[in-house]
Parts: structure tokens; C-alpha cells; sequence
């Protein structure tokens, strides 16, 4: 049955030479044959384009963006020009990843198994395969509706080596039934970069959707590889605007009121111990404007007449 699966394989890239060989190497040397992949670049200025063009196989089909599109709307094309084509599932994957000959074919045959729509390896540090970053996780009220990875840091001493059910994994590497999307959406392309995978996840597990963890299936990921570390000020400014607006998003102003009061609280509390300077701080406020700004715009953008083909505007957004 898993023969006849076809998949349809979707990454973005953003001057992803460094990694991008190894990617499509791990790809095409799959144990599973029956996918195409669509590699969107967004605009990338180094030579990602002609290391891709390099590989000659017919299944690689190359998007190319004239502008950088962000992560989430070039993945909703990806997925878009998949579902088209026909695919039985999409897996979203990044390409600053290794991977083992089986992961596709273990992914298919464990949502198949489990009778779920959504599965995901267990995935490690690339520079310390024995070093977990994330196998499965969860979005807990507790932690402010903030992902959680299972296992993060830990040592793979096979404590996470049991199948389970779990309501959250990043889309680094997300093996997804293509009825999803059509039951919930793409991803929301106003995230641009980071949350989106919460957003999705959300969504889909309050759509009853079930996401299977398969410890047997691995990927290697280099962590932040490509966006410059947790600590850039990209990163810093997108995951701060991000999370506000997915707040306001799903829980509307009154009801996410309560977590903004404690993030202000974190803010300042950091500010004043000196683990953040005062441009740091300004930052942060700035970047929490920016998520309220971000949660207006979506609001208005829901009071215009839906256009025509819903699921072609969601892949363009």
C-alpha cells in the first residue's frame, strides 16, 4: 500500500547552499520513490538556485520566488501545487536537514498504522545525533500556549522510543494527510516566519486531527541553521511579534489579556536583573506592537468577501 502513496515532498528555501546537497541527496536516496518535490526558493541571493538545477531528476520541481515570500507562504504554494498533482500526503521538510534511506517510508507506514492524519519523527541535533531536539510535543495552557518540545537536550538513552500520541511537532520534518489541509487550511502566511507550526498544530488538534510520533523513523536538523540562532534579532523580533498575534488570533484581546500582562512582567523583570539591555527592552515592546498591528490587519482581511477559490487564495496569501 505504501508503494502506491504518493507524496508530495515541500521545502523553501533561502540561501540554503551550505546544506541544500545533503538535503536532496538524503531525498532521492528514499526507500519510498513515489513523491515529487517542490523546492520553493525565496529569492535566494547565493547559489541555491544552481546547486538545485545541478540534480537532474524530473521529480524535483523548482519554484522560484522574485521576493522572499517568508517560510509560511512559500510552504502554502508547495502544498497548493502538491494537492493539484494529486498527492495522498504532503510531508513539509527543511532542507537544512539529513536524514535516514527509510524516513518516508516509515513515516507513511506509521499513519497508516496508528490511523492518523499527521506523523513525525524523532528528531536530533545534526552535530550531536545523540541528542534529542524534539520527539513529539505538546502546546500547554501552562506555558503560555508556547510549544514544548519533548525531550529537548536530553541524551537518546531510548526513553522516547515508544509510539505516542501527541498534539504538537514542529514542521521541520511533518508527514501530513492532504484531507487536512482541506479540513483546516494551509498555514497562515501572516506569520511570515516562526509560530506558524503552532498555529497549524493548534488548529489541527482542535479539529480532532491526530499526530502519531514515530521514534523508529529520525532526522537530523541543524538547529536555526539558517535564521541565525535563538538569540538574533530576527528571531528575536518574529518570535515576539508571533506570538502575540497568535494569542489575539486564537483567544481574542480579553481573553489573552492575562498572558500579555505576564509578558510585560518577563520584560521588565529582565530588564531590570541586566539579562536584557534597554534597546533589548525596546525590542521587545516594539515587536509586541508589531503582533497587535499584525492581529488587526488579520481581522480586517476577514471582513472582505471570500474570494472564489478559497484554496487557491490560501496558497497565494
Amino acid at each position: 500500500m505504501t508503494l502506491r502513496h504518493k507524496v508530495g515532498v515541500v521545502t523553501v528555501t533561502y540561501n540554503s547552499g551550505k546544506v541544500i546537497d545533503e538535503f536532496l541527496m538524503s531525498l532521492l536516496a528514499q526507500t519510498h520513490q513515489q513523491f515529487l518535490l517542490y523546492l520553493v526558493d525565496n529569492a535566494s541571493q547565493d547559489d541555491t538556485r544552481e546547486r538545485v538545477k545541478a540534480f537532474t531528476d524530473s521529480r524535483i520541481i523548482l519554484v522560484q520566488n522574485q521576493n522572499n515570500l517568508g517560510f509560511a507562504a512559500g510552504t502554502n504554494l508547495g502544498i497548493h501545487a502538491a494537492l493539484e498533482s494529486g498527492c495522498d500526503s504532503v510531508l513539509i521538510i527543511n532542507n537544512d536537514t539529513a536524514f535516514e534511506l527509510q524516513l518516508i517510508e516509515k513515516l507513511i507506514a506509521g499513519m497508516l498504522e496508528h490511523a492518523c492524519q499527521l506523523a513525525v519523527p524523532k528528531m536530533l541535533y545534526y552535530r550531536e545525533p545523540c541528542r534529542i531536539w524534539a520527539a513529539g510535543g505538546a502546546i500547554p495552557w501552562w506555558r503560555g500556549f508556547r510549544a514544548q518540545h519533548f525531550g529537548v537536550g536530553q541524551d537518546d538513552r531510548g526513553q522516547f522510543d515508544t509510539p505516542r500520541r501527541v498534539t504538537f511537532a514542529p514542521l521541520c520534518c511533518t508527514l501530513i494527510s492532504s484531507d487536512i489541509f482541506r479540513r483546516i487550511g494551509y498555514l497562515d502566511a501572516n506569520y511570515f516566519v516562526y509560530f506558524e507550526d503552532v498555529d497549524f498544530m493548534y488548529r489541527a488538534m482542535k479539529a480532532k486531527c491526530e499526530l502519531i510520533y514515530l521514534p523508529n523513523a529520525t532526522l537530523r536538523h541543524h538547529v536555526h541553521a539558517l535564521t541565525g540562532g535563538r538569540t538574533s534579532e530576527f528571531t528575536f523580533c518574529y518570535n515576539n511579534r508571533n506570538y502575540t498575534y497568535f494569542l489575539l488570533k486564537r483567544f481574542g484581546l480579553w481573553r489573552t489579556l492575562p498572558l500579555l500582562v505576564v509578558n510585560q512582567g518577563y520584560f521588565l523583570a529582565r530588564l531590570l536583573l541586566c539579562f536584557d539591555t534597554p534597546s533589548a527592552y525596546v525590542l521587545r515592546q516594539t515587536s509586541l506592537r508589531n503582533g497587535f498591528r499584525l492581529y488587526k490587519q488579520w481581522k480586517n482581511d476577514r471582513t472582505l468577501p471570500a474570494p472564489q477559490n478559497d484554496a487557491q487564495q490560501k496558497s497565494t496569501s
